[in-house]
């Protein structure tokens, strides 16, 4: 329980980049070593792993995921799995040992298909938007709390809620209501917004703000999955704040938050109170909640393999 704040301690803040109304802080670790865990979209691609229905006639909240290879397997919360009867998008981050098959948790963001397009599921190579990946993650930590469930519906129809919003905001059109088609057609901008935000030397996490306010922040145990992960990171935040931009807000004015700020979002949620759960594979299940902040991580042992964690949109009086 106090290897969170741990690591939050250790970290000291990079020079911020922004590319339009995103801003992000890098967070750096130096002394940290090579991990010892492959990713999920590397091992999708090389045949490592694979991802399908649980059955034939399948189920929206459960996918099976069977590593095949002869080391663990890094899954990261939000990230997006496409194919088979709907696309869907994890709920949480897990660690699955080398030869293990278990149930994975996920919400669907294709309410328009229930049909199948292939027997196994690929990577999207996205990550669900940083919204909704704290509603879905509030509303997780919320079962979790209650039932002992990672998935149930309404967590599920808030995901969709938001797939929705996103559709109308972004005026685009998908046969079976798809995020990742609304990604696909933001591309070009998205690509501009990754462009101007890299991963640093010993980089191991970041603090993304938009319009200038805090609104998350993301740490990994390796610079080196930081590092692969981060285009998918930027993307998360780059949907919420490119839309934004779209409604009309400030875009280029909004000033970049104060290193104390950052500094006092790190401290909040090193502060806030943690419950601890099982993992659904390796590990342990830290879910973060305090006023206006929502937060997990996936630990073990002593070692913090991702925290994820948001500001709510009414956070504290920001210092001056």
């Amino acid at each position: 329980m106090h290897a969170v704040a741990q690591l939050l301690q250790s970290l000291s803040i990079g020079a911020p980049l922004t590319a339009g109304n995103l801003t992000m802080f890098p967070l750096l670790k130096s002394g940290t070593g090579a991990p010892d865990y492959r990713l999920l979209d590397e091992s999708l691609d090389a045949g490592l792993a694979e991802v399908s229905e649980i059955s034939d006639g399948g189920s929206v909240p459960e996918l099976h995921f069977r590593n095949r290879s002869d080391t663990d397997i890094l899954l990261v919360d939000g990230e997006e799995l496409v194919g088979a009867k709907q696309n869907r998008v994890l709920n949480l981050t897990l660690l699955v040992g080398a030869g293990q098959e278990v149930k994975i948790p996920v919400s669907c963001v294709e309410a328009g298909r229930w049909a199948w397009r292939s027997q196994r599921f690929s990577s999207g190579k996205r990550k669900l938007h940083a919204k909704a990946r704290m509603e879905k993650m509030r509303g997780v930590s919320a079962s979790m709390r209650e039932s002992g469930e990672r998935a149930r519906p309404d967590i599920q129809h808030a995901v969709w809620r938001s797939v929705e919003d996103k559709m109308a905001s972004f005026e685009c059109r998908s046969a079976t209501a798809s995020l990742h088609d609304v990604y696909d057609a933001s591309e070009q901008r998205l690509a501009q917004v990754r462009s101007r935000i890299k991963a640093q030397p010993d980089q191991v996490g970041a603090a993304f703000a938009v319009d200038g306010r805090l609104v998350g922040a993301e740490l990994f145990d390796a610079p080196a999955t930081l590092a692969k992960l981060l285009p998918k990171l930027v993307d998360s935040y780059a949907f919420d704040a490119l839309e934004l931009r779209g409604s009309g807000s400030h875009p280029e004015a909004a000033r970049s938050p104060a290193l104390a700020e950052v500094q006092a979002l790190l401290a909040r949620i090193a502060q806030a109170p943690q419950t601890a759960y099982g993992a659904a594979a390796k590990g342990t299940d830290v879910r973060i909640d305090a006023p206006a902040l929502h937060g997990a991580a996936l630990v073990e042992g002593e070692r913090v393999l991702h925290l994820s964690a948001f500001a709510d949109e009414d956070p504290p009086t920001r210092a001056q």
